[in-house]
């Protein structure tokens, strides 16, 4: 494995210093030494673990799923002729297609009716990104302004924790005992 080179690994580490944490949607909060993401973050935001994405960027794992690369993939803002590269450069393995992610968009009827309203009303997305919003939600709340995810805001901003009492215990998984345990 020594022998050979190891591009997966420096295909992910150059592509992950082109993100920066702001369009990660990661507060930069501190000195950071690395420029754009570090691997425990690109690990966090794919859903796999900081162990297994350091084995992919040292070529000690060289046969991830098509899963774990498309993951990779969305966390590393790649278009698509990068994740037909990024594909390639772990061989001719059969892939599933990539499924494009549909942009959601409000119908006019709705986006009207949203706009009519006298009461502060929003359009929330599959993905809790706000996709129309009047102007009486947006004079009540800094927290509704379009293309805002209500989700990434709710575990990223204080201000949006403020809102809640009991915000730790309330977004702990459920039967997560050892994170509870650690809290008590």
């Amino acid at each position: 494995m020594a022998d050979r080179p190891n591009t997966l690994g420096e295909y992910l580490k150059a592509r992950r210093g082109l993100v920066t944490p702001e369009q990660a949607g990661i507060p930069g909060v501190g000195v950071r030494r690395v420029p754009g993401l570090r691997r425990e973050e690109v690990a966090m935001l794919a859903g796999i673990s900081a162990d297994y994405y350091l084995r992919l960027e040292r070529g000690r794992d060289r046969n991830p799923s098509a899963q774990v690369l498309e993951s990779l993939a969305r966390v590393l803002q790649l278009d698509d002729d990068h994740v037909a590269y990024l594909l390639s450069l772990v061989g001719d393995q059969p892939r599933r297609p990539r499924r494009r992610a549909r942009k959601e968009v409000v119908p006019a009827g709705m986006q009207k009716l949203v706009e009519t309203l006298a009461q502060p009303a929003y359009v929330e997305g599959r993905y809790f990104d706000i996709l129309a919003a009047n102007s009486s939600a947006t004079a009540l709340s800094s927290r509704f302004p379009v293309g805002r995810n209500q989700l990434r805001d709710m575990f990223l901003e204080p201000a949006d924790q403020a809102l809640y009492p009991d915000w730790r215990n309330s977004t702990h998984r459920p039967g997560d005992h050892r994170a509870r345990a650690r809290r008590i």
